[in-house]
């Protein structure tokens, strides 16, 4: 089945078709059994006459028989492995993580262990600790009477690993022994997979597991603390890009004791999303490129899916566990993620889901909680996480948290590391102070043109812009003044006396004033002038490039009143702070 499907390329031809040798089971089961059956209660019987199946399937679609001989296969194996490096996904995803098309990959050969040989073997996936909030716990799943493929495709929903201690206890101490050697030798969170064959163990291969921002926070500060990494390389485990994941928003705790849960799954990838649903990752990513917030919603997840999933806010699935596509996935982009909901029904061809009774279309509304497994319906307002809560808002519980205090110590071990100052664009006394509480050393650039947008200001711009005279502009920026003034006033106040970079007028002036004729009769009536010299002036200011005209400096020179009334704005602040 497997290699009917990657080597020969026996696939669903559209995003919505159903898998082809999935269908040949599912038709099987049901003339065989008129039910659902697990597909390890078929029968010897029952696995010969599905091998027939397939064999027809794959001489229908390709043409071809099926090779039997072993070297074939094997090397038709490693050609689709090759094959594989310049495939629509994998190129999507190189370009997601920046990584080069001349690497290349590489084929492994290893002989085959058998975990589906009855009730005394089985496969699983592990992590050696929590990959998506960090917890210091054994994590993963596992099958009976199963190969490591089926409990990664999502077909069926695996067991929690822990209870693999009832099954099989022997593998499982076993199992605990092989976590605590592997972290202590590569120093990190392994990602783990394992047979079980007729009782015995195997070790199949072991990876840097893939974790989400809260996760790696966590793994690194426990790990100084347990002496097994030092602070220099706790920093490195903690990639820049990846901790904005830290900083999105959660829900609102008093909207979601409102708010009813209608579906429940596995949390395999923190946060909180809501949005429009989708059951087709084309479809989502044009909704998203339109600017729509979505959720893509699907059984199971596959790499076909990989465009659908980097565009979507969050991923729902019907199936899988933990260790499924859709969960590795949302972990390593940071996306929030609910797997294995079993009360989520979805009808491809109808574009629509049934949960709990209720039938949502394609386009409408669903809240998904990652940190739960909770799925909602509707939208649910979001507030700041326990960082920015923390860090902006002063809030007291959010600063107990073990995430807030973990956030904090990672900034401490940066700053001790780092040469680099770094300095933020701020235009008002609250971004400047954002700015601040998460460790600028001051302003690179305040854009004073950006205090002109706030509250009426604007119509005191636009009065000096169309002033005819000096003093008319003069007069015009004697109600600007007192609005600059106290702008500049709090940016100095947060700064305590680090430095700012401040940048005078800088747009052509035609930016400030209105292009279309409702408004320009609009701002006419409010100055007490006639339109006609709103819509004069307008067209006078019109640019052919405006990147290089009269802007900047230019503007100083032609207007030096402006400057002077900037200037006079930032003195007069910083005198003010001095002084106090």
């Amino acid at each position: 089945q497997m290699y009917g499907d990657v080597v020969l390329g026996v696939q669903k031809r559209e995003g919505e078709d159903h898998e082809p040798f999935e269908t040949i089971i599912e038709e099987f089961k049901h003339e065989k059994y008129d039910s659902d059956v697990e597909d390890s209660a078929l029968t010897a019987g029952d696995q010969q006459e599905l091998v027939k199946r397939f064999k027809s399937l794959v001489k229908e679609r390709t043409g071809k028989v099926f090779p039997n001989d072993p070297w074939d296969q094997l090397r038709g194996a490693a050609g689709a492995v090759f094959s594989s490096w310049m495939n629509d996904r994998a190129i999507v995803y190189r370009r997601k993580y920046g990584i080069p098309a001349e690497w290349g990959t590489a084929v492994n050969v290893q002989a085959m262990v058998f975990g589906n040989t009855g009730e005394k073997s089985g496969s699983g996936v592990a992590f050696t600790r929590n990959p998506a909030n960090g917890t210091d716990e054994f994590y993963g799943e596992f099958l009976i009477n199963a190969q490591g493929e089926d409990v990664v495709a999502g077909v069926r929903t695996p067991e929690p690993v822990l209870k693999l201690k009832g099954v099989m206890p022997e593998s499982y101490a076993q199992l605990l022994d092989v976590r605590k050697k592997l972290e202590k030798h590569f120093k990190d969170v392994q990602d783990i997979e394992f047979t079980v064959q007729e009782g015995k163990l195997y070790m199949l291969q072991t990876r840097n597991g893939k974790r989400t921002a809260a996760a790696a926070l966590k793994f690194a500060a426990d790990m100084v603390k347990e002496k097994l990494i030092d602070w220099e390389t706790a920093i490195m485990r903690n990639p820049a890009d990846q901790l904005e994941q830290l900083l999105a928003p959660i829900f609102d705790l008093a909207e979601v004791k409102k708010a009813k849960a209608i579906a429940t799954g596995l949390p395999a990838g923190p946060g909180a999303a809501t949005g429009k649903i989708y059951f087709n990752a084309d479809r989502a990513v044009i909704a998203a490129e339109k600017g729509e917030k979505v959720l893509l919603v699907r059984v199971e997840t596959s790499p076909e899916d990989l465009r659908g999933m980097i565009a979507a806010e969050g991923i729902l699935t019907a199936r899988g566990g933990v260790s499924s596509h859709a969960a590795l996935v949302a972990r390593q982009m940071g996306k929030v993620c609910v797997c294995g909901a079993a009360a989520v029904s979805i009808d491809y061809d109808k574009k629509t889901t049934t949960i709990a009774g209720h039938t949502f279309k394609e386009g409408d509304y669903l809240s998904i909680d990652g940190t739960a497994g909770t799925v909602y319906a509707g939208q649910i307002k979001t507030a700041p996480s326990e960082i920015v809560a923390g860090l902006i808002n002063n809030d007291k519980n959010a600063q107990k948290t073990e995430k807030y205090k973990n956030y904090v110590q990672l900034m401490k071990w940066c700053s001790q590391a780092t040469r680099l100052q770094v300095r933020t664009n701020a235009d008002n006394p609250e971004q400047t102070a954002q700015a601040l509480a998460f460790g600028a050393q001051g302003i690179g650039l305040t854009r004073t043109e950006h205090m002109f947008f706030e509250g009426d200001r604007i119509d005191a711009v636009r009065e000096m812009i169309l002033a005819d005279t000096v003093e008319g502009r003069k007069k015009a920026l004697a109600k600007i003044l007192p609005y600059q003034r106290a702008d500049f006033t709090g940016i100095f106040k947060a700064l305590n006396g680090l430095p700012a970079t401040i940048r005078l007028l800088d747009p052509p002036l035609h930016e400030f004033v209105p292009h279309d004729e409702k408004s320009q009769a609009a701002l006419a009536k409010k100055l007490g002038i006639k339109t006609e010299k709103v819509i004069a002036r307008v067209a006078a200011l019109h640019e052919f490039n405006p990147m290089l005209g009269h802007r900047g400096c230019r503007l100083g020179i032609a207007y030096p009143e402006i400057t002077e009334t900037q200037a006079r704005a930032i003195f007069e602040a910083a005198a003010a702070v001095q002084k106090k």
